[in-house]
């Protein structure tokens, strides 16, 4: 049974037991992030949203976030949403800290901004999150482990923070269309919005 956590998060993710891994879980939706010191896995699925798995090995912390867009042109409480990444990471790298680690030693992952939907192309969705995600850690001197990024197929993750291993999955067809339906939705939000380390593949 699924129970509800508030480990650094926005809309609480839902931590279940996985049977297949034999732990503890954490299932990320967009605009959540989630941190902990403990040996726990984190689940997400991205089509052009992008996830950045974050860790200090030293203070045994880890996290990751998803974001949908770069940022928002509103300046009302929604833009400081974790949906955006400018927000998500400045949410995630609070939590982190909170819980004892240190920026200089930050090492991150990076994976999505897939083009899932050919129609939204001319929106460069996935390019203008792949842009933002990839400035943002040479801006702020985060060493940049691994990075999947890009390309036509969405991604689902499996993070295990205390380890900083990922393993990634490339996902061509779909169970349901809750995906396709949050790309539709993120065409629809940009525009309203417009002016006049290693990775094992299974």
């Amino acid at each position: 049974m699924a129970r509800r956590l508030n480990e650094g998060s926005e809309g609480r993710p839902n931590a279940y037991f996985d049977h297949r891994f034999h732990m503890e879980a954490v299932k990320l939706l967009p605009a959540q992030y989630y941190a902990t010191p403990r040996d726990v896995m984190i689940v997400t699925v991205l089509g052009s949203c992008v996830s950045v798995c974050l860790r200090d090995p030293v203070a045994g912390v880890g996290g990751m976030n998803h974001f949908m867009l770069p940022a928002s042109q509103d300046d009302g409480l929604l833009s400081q949403s974790a949906r955006y990444g400018v927000h998500a990471m400045e949410l995630l790298v609070n939590q982190l800290m909170k819980l004892g680690a240190r920026r200089e030693r930050f090492e991150a992952k990076v994976f999505g901004a897939g083009n899932v939907i050919p129609a939204m192309t001319s929106l460069r969705v996935g390019q203008r999150n792949a842009d933002f995600v990839l400035d943002y850690l040479r801006t702020e001197r985060i060493a940049l482990l691994a990075q999947d990024l890009l390309d036509d197929y969405a991604r689902k993750l499996h993070y295990f923070p205390h380890s900083g291993r990922v393993l990634m999955r490339r996902l061509t067809k779909f169970n349901n269309d809750t995906l396709i339906a949050r790309e539709i939705a993120y065409s629809r939000q940009l525009q309203d919005q417009r002016p006049g380390g290693d990775v094992d593949l299974f």
